[in-house]
């Protein structure tokens, strides 16, 4: 592709071939209803349009192979009859590279591939494009000619801008209707299921919405290329005058990218061959969206295919980056885009919570993932707002398009998509089942917290958005045993200021009225930043400068924090968590900045609390090795189950590979959760358990026999393991792992699921298994 500047005089004369093709197709193609006929009179056109003695099309097939579909100038007999293994001939190699390939003398090109029933002998020149759709590989369109000629980099330009509006209208079945793609890789038409992880439960049966989807098709053409260009020109300079922004302000926004990525924007957005290819892209008869939209498609073919993983690495700063500039060039245009339907399951790569939290709550069902983990904050969002969620559902996206009918099973990691009837009749009776549990479940929220043998027990509420504090009622929870202050940062491209943190934290204060309520301070660093506090991409943001290493470092942060929470309080009972602890000095440091805001407001005659607490939350080995040495200080402690097992097992929890290998029902875990909460019984420390684990019936089971009787979970975890500790012999069970837990092993959950009952486990702790 070309480099240099193109001369402007005559832009709306330059590329009339696209536009006029289009116009063209729809017209022709408008009363014809024979598949073959359409794709016939297409390369007819093309090779009118382009001057071509040839014009193909090959698609590619699920094997991998490419099939002749169509042709004017080769010989008919061989459509649908000629087919190219992987890599084979021109054609192959432009499949393979994902790049345009062009040569004056094909059969002299070492990679030529001789078809005679084809009857390609007279043909000599030979150009061919990829026809790319989300990276993905749908074909190849060609043009060859009897004699050779020389290759200008405007014929390339045409075929691919020609090539992109193919793969949107075959994909959208304008041009062949999806039944008449069977054994293609064009448009997915056959029912596929997805194995993922189960993140948010819940059942959803919809309408597939992409994430960031394609450009439409009838967003493609120009009007005006003039008009596009200067669109495109002034998107591209408000890209820039943001990333300036906010890298010369050093104001990051929460939860975006970090200082080194905007600088890698920075770059890109200033490259002359990237605006260049955008530029051309538009003088060729594409619209400012399709521009950004091809040249995407391009660079992610090719770095898709790349080894090197910092190739891979930088495919995610060039699709932010492209989508950025996108988002600019809605804002120019009036164009309100389509509503979300009803009943919307949205599929994504990957998602954050402030993208999560712009649409409509009302009408979004579900949400499937390709990547994430159970515990990332986009996880944490859904399952507060009750939205199922699947995630890890790992190649998703090239299988599904909008409008797909989609089944997300959030009980057992399951995506269907375009079902069989009888996989929809079975989840329609599962959900009719779902409904009638959660009928009981609702029963249950003024059930006694109370265990089968006598053991009184606490379920709390874990919350970070006020949307979630209505749940308190709805689940009949003792309080919220975790409030995630930092959701309010991370949605906010500004700092929030201490009123507007005390607003937030006095609306949860008056919404427990007598129950507790827990606020952890930020945890904030790694790959979520502030705007005060800018962070360096981290090989390992886990185990990097966050949460409570932030605010010691940087104390403006965490003060201006805790004088909002004193204020929120109001003469109510106030109680602080630190996170992150991995030292006693660090929990003695943090409480002492409490103790002085309390200090402060009081010689400012503030109000403050009736009574105060400071907490410790427990979620490194170090800390848990060292809790005595802190406790004479510490007002209660919360274990963070889920940061304690991935570092006590040495397993990111964020890595799909290595964060299910191990198990918290194993010997070693459970004596490091004894340990705990043996030393907080002997120094008479209140100690609950939060998040993943305490959320899981069996898990909270083993906990309570441990003797945790306080447990934070997520609203819609609340029933179902009430209903379990209902049933539970406390005593039986802890007896059952008194005899085990010295024992060496890699978990103890199968032996306990087969002991049931006589482990003192009631039948609703024995797991289901997915039917479907």
């Amino acid at each position: 592709m070309m480099d240099e500047a193109i001369d402007t005089t005559d832009l709306k004369n330059l590329a009339p071939g696209p536009r006029r093709l289009l116009k063209r197709l729809r017209a022709l193609m408008a009363d014809q209803d024979n598949a073959q006929k359409r794709l016939d009179n297409l390369t007819g056109m093309i090779a009118e349009e382009t001057g071509s003695d040839v014009s193909s099309i090959y698609l590619a097939r699920r094997s991998g192979s490419l099939e002749l579909c169509a042709t004017h100038g080769l010989r008919q007999d061989a459509v649908h009859n000629t087919r190219l293994q992987h890599g084979e001939g021109l054609v192959g190699q432009v499949a393979l590279t994902a790049k345009p390939l062009a040569v004056a003398d094909a059969p002299k090109h070492p990679s030529f591939s001789y078809r005679p029933e084809t009857g390609e002998e007279p043909f000599t020149s030979f150009i061919g494009v990829p026809i790319l759709r989300g990276g993905r590989l749908v074909g190849v369109l060609t043009s060859q000619t009897t004699h050779e000629r020389k290759l200008a980099d405007g014929e390339i330009e045409t075929l691919q801008t020609v090539a992109m509006i193919l793969a949107e209208i075959i994909a959208s079945g304008e041009i062949i209707a999806p039944e008449e793609l069977a054994g293609l890789d064009v448009r997915p038409t056959r029912p596929d299921r997805f194995q993922g992880g189960a993140f948010s439960p819940g059942l959803a049966i919809g309408v597939a919405v992409v994430h960031e989807p394609h450009v439409s098709p009838v967003r493609l053409i120009a009007d005006d290329p003039e008009d596009e260009e200067a669109r495109l020109d002034i998107a591209i300079n408000e890209l820039r005058k943001a990333i300036d922004s906010m890298l010369d302000g050093n104001r990051l926004p929460f939860g975006g990218p970090t200082r080194d990525v905007l600088e890698a924007y920075r770059m890109f957005a200033h490259d002359r061959g990237w605006l260049a290819q955008l530029r051309d892209a538009v003088r060729q008869g594409l619209t400012a969206e399709a521009a950004v939209e091809r040249v995407r498609n391009e660079h992610r073919a090719r770095l898709m295919q790349a080894k090197d993983q910092n190739f891979r690495e930088r495919l995610h700063d060039l699709e932010d980056l492209a989508n950025r500039l996108l988002r600019h060039l809605d804002e120019n245009n009036t164009d309100a885009g389509a509503p979300l339907p009803d009943n919307t399951i949205l599929i994504a790569r990957s998602i954050g919570p402030a993208e999560l939290l712009d649409y409509d709550r009302s009408k979004l069902k579900g949400l499937a993932l390709e990547e994430g983990s159970a515990s990332s904050h986009a996880v944490i969002v859904a399952k507060a707002l009750g939205i199922p969620l699947v995630g890890q559902v790992e190649g998703a996206l090239d299988r599904v398009e909008n409008g797909d009918t989609v089944i997300l099973d959030g009980e057992f990691g399951l995506l269907h998509i375009r079902p069989t009837e009888e996989v929809r009749e079975a989840y329609a009776d599962r959900a009719k089942a779902i409904s009638r549990q959660a009928a009981a479940f609702a029963r249950l929220k003024d059930a006694p917290s109370i265990s089968a043998d006598g053991q009184p027990f606490e379920l709390h509420l874990n919350a970070g958005l006020l949307v979630e504090l209505k749940r308190l009622e709805e689940t009949g929870a003792a309080g919220i045993g975790l409030f995630r202050t930092e959701f309010q940062f991370m949605v906010s491209d500004t700092l929030p200021s201490v009123v507007e943190q005390a607003k937030l934290y006095k609306a949860v204060v008056d919404a427990c009225g007598d129950r507790p309520a827990v606020f952890r301070t930020l945890d904030l660093g790694g790959d979520k930043v502030t705007a005060s506090a800018p962070a360096m991409r981290e090989p390992n943001p886990a185990l990097g400068w966050r949460a409570i290493r932030m605010g010691l470092d940087r104390p403006g942060l965490l003060r201006l924090q805790l004088r909002a929470l004193i204020e929120a309080a109001g003469g109510k009972e106030l109680d602080v968590l630190f996170p992150m602890i991995a030292a006693p000095w660090e929990f003695f440091a943090a409480r002492d900045m409490l103790e002085a805001e309390i200090a402060r407001a009081e010689k400012y005659g503030h109000k403050l609390p009736k009574k105060w607490r400071a907490g410790l939350m427990l979620e490194t080995p170090g800390m848990a090795f060292a809790i005595d040495e802190a406790l004479p200080r510490v007002d209660f402690v919360a274990v963070g189950a889920n940061d304690l097992m991935q570092y006590f097992f040495a397993a990111d929890r964020l890595n799909a590979r290595v964060s299910n290998r191990y198990d918290i029902l194993s010997p070693a875990a459970l004596r490091l959760f004894r340990s705990i909460q043996a030393s907080c019984a002997v120094h008479n420390v209140p100690v609950s358990v939060c998040g993943e684990t305490a959320s899981r019936p069996l898990e909270a089971a083993v906990l309570l026999a441990l003797g945790y009787k306080k447990l934070s979970m997520a609203a819609s975890s609340i029933a179902p393991v009430r209903t379990l500790l209902n049933g539970l012999d406390v005593e039986k069970l802890g007896a059952w792992l008194a005899c085990r837990l010295d024992n060496p092993g890699r978990t103890l959950r199968d032996e306990l699921m087969k002991a049931g009952s006589d482990a003192g486990l009631p039948p609703e702790a024995v797991d289901n298994s997915p039917l479907i």
